[in-house]
């Protein structure tokens, strides 16, 4: 960052935290063999990502806390469905709905309880039920999990602080390919969109919830 970053951030009063609410769900973004297997070619190791997720979805679990859990997935031919971001990664094609690649990770330890949802576009809003859902909910907190930060994980939680939800990104809880986006991305998000915080400080919330 440039040595003036400090100071020209201050000047525009960014980096504020709005800090939690009384009713959160935890969203876990994408969390597919595709991103978390280096196998594929969309993948990459993101191992400990899962591990701390996990300890999320634990204490969300114990919480009665809703837990929603997101996938990219095209049932189209050439993808068609992904509209124009299929000609931006034409490898998302392997996100076809007969794929191993849109199975979640089955490292994660989730519920039969939990929520499945299948979305078309980064963020977990785009077209989908998302918002209904958490309104009938009365969630007020959105905690975002998930990969990649750069990509699906940004794109929810900007959508997540336009839609009027406190976001909280546990910081140890997402991932992405390169450590330079994932920096810079957690960087912006904790300054413009949400808080960003220890996966062990947002469990513990979680409890006490």
């Amino acid at each position: 960052m440039p040595a003036d970053t400090p100071d020209v951030y201050d000047r525009a009063g960014l980096d504020n935290e709005i800090g939690y609410g009384d009713s959160p769900a935890l969203i876990v973004v994408d969390l597919q063999q595709g991103f978390t297997d280096p196998s594929c070619p969309l993948g990459g190791d993101l191992t400990a990502v899962v591990e701390r997720t996990n300890a999320l979805l634990e204490a969300a679990h114990d919480a009665d806390c809703p837990v929603i859990v997101t996938r990219v997935i095209t049932t189209h031919p050439e993808a068609a469905d992904l509209g124009t971001w299929v000609q931006k990664i034409p490898t998302l094609e392997v996100l076809s709905a007969d794929s191993e690649w849109v199975e979640f990770d089955d490292r994660l330890d989730l519920r039969d309880g939990d929520h499945r949802l299948d979305k078309r576009q980064a963020s977990a809003f785009h077209e989908t039920e998302l918002q209904s859902m958490l309104s009938a909910w009365g969630v007020d907190t959105l905690i975002v999990a998930g990969c990649t930060t750069s990509g699906c994980v940004r794109a929810t939680a900007v959508d997540g602080c336009a839609h009027g939800f406190r976001v909280i990104v546990p910081e140890e809880s997402v991932g992405d390919r390169l450590e330079e986006p994932h920096a810079a991305n957690l960087f912006d998000i904790h300054a413009k969109y949400g808080d960003v915080k220890p996966v062990d400080e947002v469990c513990e919330y979680l409890h006490d919830a």
